[in-house]
């Protein structure tokens, strides 16, 4: 039987810490091919690129590996790598994203890259895993997540996963205790409250900074923000039909232009 082919691919760009441990991890899998930015992408959500160029090059930087570097966004990457690269092979088995450099639970996965490009993969119809690693630090440790990621991408290509449907999994940082273990959670209510910076560049003119703080207002125990803070991974099954089905039977009831 043929290994199973799993695509890779980002948002911190082919020469991330997070997409190196992602590939050595899927290397004990399967047949892996890369796809990724060749530059950071954070926060471009499900953006395309449309009306500039996309560029594609390969890659030597993953030792083994077939890699390509592209222009673009991460939905991007995902796009090229099912209608380009692999055009003339097989489908993917399996698409996974990250292992992303900070947080992408809560409200985050909306503005994330890395899980835009798991969400590709789903409305492509493959399985897809967007895996995140909950520290902004340059010298994050990604070592606690090897063992998971294994489990849970064995777990997917064993039992796959509902239709339209890509995992959203965020792990803790590490800390002296060991993770608790796996939590199948919901998405936290919780939001960013922006701030911008006003300040003056050195001609005068002005421009802003966006910053702001991250406030949850969830007090249950069952969502993706509880389970970081309590060194559990979290898993979140998201899906790209954003419609509110519950209130289409309560406007058809409360409008009366219908």
């Amino acid at each position: 039987m043929k290994r199973p082919l799993i695509l890779v691919s980002n948002d911190d760009g082919i020469t991330s810490k997070g997409i190196l441990t992602l590939v050595n991890v899927m290397k004990t899998i399967g047949e892996v091919i890369v796809v990724a930015p060749d530059s950071p992408q954070s926060g471009m959500g499900h953006a395309i690129t449309v009306g500039e160029t996309l560029r594609l090059e390969e890659s030597t930087i993953f030792e083994g590996v077939k890699a390509y570097q592209c222009s673009g966004t991460p939905a991007d990457c995902v796009k090229m790598a099912r209608h380009y690269v692999l055009r003339d092979l097989r489908e993917p088995d399996l698409v996974v994203s990250g292992v992303n450099h900070g947080s992408n639970t809560s409200i985050s996965v909306l503005y994330s890259g890395t899980m835009s490009a798991a969400i590709e993969g789903a409305i492509e119809g493959t399985p897809a895993i967007g895996f995140s690693l909950c520290d902004f630090g340059h010298d994050a440790d990604f070592s606690h997540t090897e063992e998971y990621i294994k489990k849970i991408t064995l777990q997917v290509l064993e039992k796959g996963l509902p239709k339209g449907v890509a995992l959203n999994v965020n792990f803790p940082p590490k800390r002296n205790e060991s993770l608790k273990g796996i939590r199948i959670c919901r998405q936290a209510n919780a939001k960013w409250i922006e701030e911008f910076d006003e300040r003056k560049d050195p001609n005068g003119r002005r421009y802003f900074w966006m910053a702001g703080n991250f406030v949850n207002f969830d007090k249950g125990e069952d969502n993706d923000e509880w389970a970081i803070a309590n060194n559990y991974i979290s898993v979140v099954p998201c899906q790209f039909d954003l419609t509110a089905h519950a209130s289409i039977a309560v406007l058809n009831e409360a409008w009366s232009i219908l």
